[in-house]
């Protein structure tokens, strides 16, 4: 169940912008609390006109933050961020068992507010595939355009599956129902998504200090896409890392470790030791060339940056990352 209830979760890859356009398409469709959200729009307006409109500004609030946040790399607290969508269901569900509003005007402001908050989401999400520097925007726009795409292709699904199901199934004509389960689906989600990460709802992402020589911050460091799974789990100095399997792997909740090339023998050998260690779980890791750290171990969201050789504490980084939700890749 928190894996279910990271919606923005991380998974799949793409080198191409039309790969980026597809990536959208398919995260909206299996967005359950996106889709939910847009459902529970749906139900509250009735009227294809009003429903069109209130649908387009959540589609302006989530588009402005999806690209906004990529481009300018902020990194927003992606546990706060699904509570607060998880909320959002919520919201609109105690609204249709209340009563349809008599005045759209400050549902549609909540709309567009809790679009906005959404796309903080979305970014997360693309922003834990890696983007290439070069050629950004085009893929930020890309994968946009496919969560378009991808929430018009439910929303067309939705009106169809609601009338036929409105005919045979009598029951389902009260929406009380259909309100009452958006409640119910948002508030354990958010339930779950707070107790599965304690104490991070509400922290500050920043720097921070880890055990040892290591310092845990956001992550920015970004890998192409494009590959598939790299032929081994540890590259040796001199050796060619494939980045863009790299880059394939973190989106699959991978732990990536950069070493500097030029550590001593039984430095390289901890490293290599660790790397390949089954017990370690998903790692992989090659040189880095250029680099001034040690180690730098690198996951979907942080980076523990070591100024000498402390697998202890890439250890630790490592374990409280696949102790997370969110380093569960998407099936």
């Amino acid at each position: 169940m928190p894996g279910v209830a990271w919606a923005h979760g991380v998974g799949g890859s793409s080198d191409s912008v039309p790969g980026f356009a597809w990536l959208g398409t398919t995260h909206m469709l299996v967005g359950w609390d996106h889709l939910a959200f847009v459902g529970g729009i749906l139900l509250l307006a009735r009227a294809i006109r009003r429903a069109a409109k209130l649908i387009s500004l959540f589609a302006l609030g989530h588009s402005v933050t999806l690209f906004t946040a990529t481009v300018a790399d902020w990194h927003v607290n992606p546990v706060l961020v699904d509570v607060v969508v998880a909320l959002s269901l919520v919201f609109v569900g105690v609204v249709g068992l209340r009563g349809r509003p008599k005045n759209w005007t400050w549902f549609a402001a909540a709309v567009l507010a809790f679009g906005l908050v959404h796309g903080l989401g979305l970014s997360t999400r693309l922003q834990a595939l890696g983007l290439p520097s070069d050629g950004m925007i085009p893929r930020v726009l890309a994968f946009n355009i496919g969560v378009e795409i991808g929430q018009l292709v439910a929303v067309i699904a939705m009106f169809i599956v609601g009338d036929v199901l409105s005919h045979y199934v009598p029951k389902l004509r009260d929406p009380r129902l259909s309100h009452g389960a958006l409640v119910a689906a948002g508030v354990v989600a958010a339930s779950i998504l707070a107790l599965s990460a304690p104490g991070e709802v509400l922290q500050p992402m920043q720097a921070e200090p880890a055990a040892g020589a290591c310092t845990v911050r956001d992550r920015t460091e970004t890998f192409p896409a494009g590959g598939g799974h790299p032929v081994k789990d540890f590259f040796e100095p001199g050796e060619t890392v494939p980045a863009t399997s790299f880059g394939h792997v973190i989106g699959d909740g991978y732990v990536i470790v950069n070493y500097r090339p030029d550590l001593a023998a039984d430095q390289l050998a901890q490293v290599r030791a660790f790397v390949t260690d089954t017990a370690a779980g998903r790692v992989v890791g090659g040189p880095a060339p250029g680099q001034t750290e040690a180690i730098k171990a690198v996951h979907a969201y942080r980076t523990a940056a070591c100024a000498t050789t402390d697998i202890d504490a890439v250890r630790e980084f490592t374990d409280e990352w696949f102790a997370d939700p969110r380093s569960k890749p998407v099936e």
